[in-house]
């Protein structure tokens, strides 16, 4: 399967090496040494860049499916431009094919010392896997759970849901944090959706680092509190308050669920 999409991408961009990073159910995800339109760029990591590629759906009616590539690609870009305008760390769009659905994007994240991007899961991972307990909770950990945190609260002060917040979906660069993914992403200043972005993170982060948990979606929520009392006079502490009501709902009904089954 990943064979025939990858020569899928190949034929809309040939004599382009691509090596895949990452294949979901909408789009596959490729890191390229090429520049679409610059031979010799000046930017920050240089040689590498990410193409986001969303193939055909053979299950869909070629019309239908043309449309929804088109106008799924066309939100994804444009989030992903506000982003940039509002100086929310995430990927710059470089170009886009709308028609094909591909987006060539900024290449963000370091290399960890087992070659894996550091995505907040796997720098939690490679810590918890190789440090003792006092690393794994240490003042850095706990910097940059923070920071995350306040990341996550810029978005929704502006009324943008990332709509799938995971710890692979987090990139840290330098240590410092950038958002990625937005294919499912929305704009709602409903206090409802953004304690639904909040309570996915902190599932997943109990799902991918169990032990440590508690700690991660502590810290990560004093982010969110300090990033919105920040902007206290434009509404912020209030819009927290709201937001982590709403998160206590959410979770109840999502304790409900589990123990129904």
């Amino acid at each position: 399967m990943t064979d025939r999409l990858v020569s899928q991408i190949q034929n809309h961009l040939p004599n382009i090496p691509v090596q895949v990073v990452s294949q979901g159910a909408e789009a596959l995800v490729f890191q390229t040494s090429v520049h679409p339109y610059i031979d010799k760029p000046y930017l920050k990591n240089q040689g590498k860049y990410i193409i986001k590629y969303r193939p055909s759906k053979p299950y869909r009616h070629p019309t239908i499916d043309a449309s929804i590539t088109k106008n799924r690609t066309i939100g994804e870009v444009k989030f992903m431009n506000k982003l940039t305008k509002l100086g929310i760390n995430a990927p710059s769009v470089i170009s886009a094919d709308y028609n094909r659905g591909i987006i060539w994007m900024e290449f963000l994240g370091t290399e960890l010392t087992n070659g894996d991007i550091s995505s907040l899961k796997n720098w939690l991972w490679y810590l918890e896997k190789n440090e003792s307990k006092e690393k794994c909770l240490n003042d850095q950990v706990q910097s940059v759970c923070r920071k995350v945190g306040k990341l996550i609260g810029k978005l929704h002060l502006n009324d943008m849901i990332h709509g799938d917040l995971t710890s692979s979906n987090i990139i840290l660069e330098d240590f410092e944090p950038a958002l990625i993914d937005f294919g499912l992403s929305s704009y709602s200043g409903l206090s409802e959706d953004k304690a639904v972005d909040l309570y996915v993170l902190e599932r997943a982060i109990l799902s991918t680092h169990s032990v440590f948990s508690d700690h991660y979606n502590q810290w990560l929520l004093e982010g969110y509190e300090e990033i919105h009392k920040e902007f206290s006079k434009q509404g912020g502490t209030k819009k927290y308050v709201e937001t982590y009501r709403k998160l206590e709902d959410v979770r109840l009904r999502g304790r409900k669920r589990s123990m129904l089954g």
